[in-house]
């Protein structure tokens, strides 16, 4: 029951950290609030209702307990809410700062509807966590009894890590398979810092490494092992690959130099924040310093790359996006974000062609308007007639989406099925694939998500994965 540090919505308002100017955020790639101070957390979380059906947690992928870890931070009992928060979510700090709440547990918030404003989830979420890592209450991965049995991970992003952690727990050894350097997937390369410092998914990794999780970095399954060599190494596999083959424009002049991949150009970016050396963002080819930026889309890829262009020093950046701001995927909070920063939104519209000479030089683009729903209830966009414009440019970032890799090519497995969308076919209680043994998880089952979904596949699947290998480690003894 609700006690008199909570339902405090009617007379207090809702409150977000407060976000540094636009002007100096956009010069570096820290993230661009700072967390809550303990009384500020403890106020907003004071305004949740405690209402009897929580939809914050219904809409939450991973289910968590919000409206109890609310009232424990309202009453300032912090470190048992970390511990709530903590049960059901392998990474909280993470999903506190890069969940699109918006759409999710503060947008099917009660109060919210009734117009006084959503509780601050992600923002208390984020506070919560980061109090327990300076504190010492984020405790070490202890591993389970030995079960004699193991496990390889192909895929170090959130599903993959998050399986991991979990399989480890049960006792298994657990071996992280990925083709980057540096663990962590899109966490680490994909997103930028002002959105993720990456000292936050770096702390996450070594507390799994210290675990005694072993990570494989820079190994490549197809070419430093088969997919059959790892499953004569492990007794299971899970793949969790993510998905990262970029969705193609069809129109004149794609191929031109100057029109890049919207992944190569966050992961050069990322790279340059590690100090590593980058030549395509050295040499210019993936550096929006002075140039006139055009970023093809709307979903969460396309607000990353026009805010990095903006820290880059592009002289103007542009989001071309052929429907709406209300029918955009990614995050309203981060047009917002974007358009404080200096982006300018071209709604209604999609690029035809592209001009170059040595280098892409300009974006023909058309007008749209909405018709009628298509199959997903969404309105289509329509090329308006005579609705023709050009915009100069000197770099074109495409971020249309991802679709799965060729994984039964790339991992020397033809056997593994696949769906008509190339994403891998699983069996949907088990989700274990065509081959015995061989589980998958996250992006790479569902198409492209969200981070705080493939958390969540990580944590399914690995229960599904524990019940198998206890199943076979029984018959094993049976037949011994």
């Amino acid at each position: 029951m609700a006690d008199g540090n909570t339902l405090k919505f009617v007379d207090r308002a809702q409150a977000y950290p407060g976000k540094r100017a636009a002007k100096p955020r956009a010069e570096d790639f820290r993230e661009i609030a700072d967390r809550y101070a303990p009384i500020a957390a403890e106020e907003q979380a004071g305004r949740c209702s405690q209402c009897g059906v929580p939809y914050c947690s219904v809409h939450c992928p991973l289910h968590n307990h919000i409206p109890d870890w609310l009232r424990l931070t309202a009453d300032g009992r912090l470190r048992e809410a970390y511990e709530l928060s903590n049960a059901t979510s392998t990474m909280p700090e993470i999903c506190g700062r890069i969940c699109p709440q918006d759409r999710l547990c503060e947008g099917n918030c009660v109060i919210e509807f009734s117009g006084h404003g959503a509780v601050t989830i992600g923002s208390v979420e984020k506070f919560i966590t980061d109090t327990a890592w300076e504190e010492g209450w984020v405790e070490p991965l202890v591993p389970g009894a030995a079960r004699g049995q193991s496990v390889g991970v192909i895929g170090a992003g959130p599903a993959g890590l998050s399986a991991a952690e979990y399989c480890r727990t049960m006792g298994y050894d657990v071996h992280v398979y990925d083709r980057y350097d540096r663990a962590g997937g899109l966490l680490t390369y994909g997103i930028p810092g002002f959105k993720l410092e990456k000292h936050i998914v770096t702390r996450r990794i070594d507390r799994l490494k210290a675990g005694g999780i072993v990570f494989h970095e820079s190994f490549e399954v197809g070419r430093e092992a088969t997919l059959d060599d790892l499953r004569r190494r492990h007794d299971a596999i899970l793949v969790a690959t993510g998905v990262y083959k970029p969705r193609a424009i069809k129109a004149p002049g794609v191929g031109s130099a100057g029109v890049v991949e919207a992944l190569d150009y966050l992961i050069a970016s990322n790279r340059k924040g590690f100090g590593d050396a980058v030549p395509d963002f050295d040499n210019g080819k993936l550096d929006a310093a002075g140039k006139n930026v055009v970023v093809i889309g709307g979903g969460d890829t396309a607000m990353d790359c026009v805010r990095t262009a903006i820290r880059q020093g592009a002289s103007s950046v542009k989001c071309l996006y052929r429907r709406d701001r209300a029918n955009m995927p990614g995050s309203q909070r981060e047009v917002a974000n974007a358009e404080e920063e200096g982006v300018e939104f071209v709604w209604l519209s999609a690029p035809q062609a592209f001009d170059a000479g040595e280098v892409v030089t300009s974006v023909h683009a058309t007008k749209m308007r909405l018709g009628a729903p298509d199959a997903s209830g969404r309105r289509a966009p329509e090329a308006e007639p005579d609705g023709g414009f050009q915009l100069p440019a000197d770099l074109v970032i495409k971020a249309l989406g991802f679709d799965a890799e060729e994984l039964p090519v790339l991992f020397g497995a033809p056997e593994l099925g696949v769906t008509r969308w190339g994403t891998l076919l699983v069996d949907n209680k088990t989700l274990m694939t065509s081959l015995d043994g061989v589980f998958a998880a996250g992006d790479i089952v569902r198409g492209a998500s969200l981070v705080v979904w493939a958390i969540r596949d990580g944590r399914d699947v690995a229960a599904t994965m524990h019940g198998w290998l206890k199943a076979k480690a029984q018959k094993g003894r049976k037949a011994a």
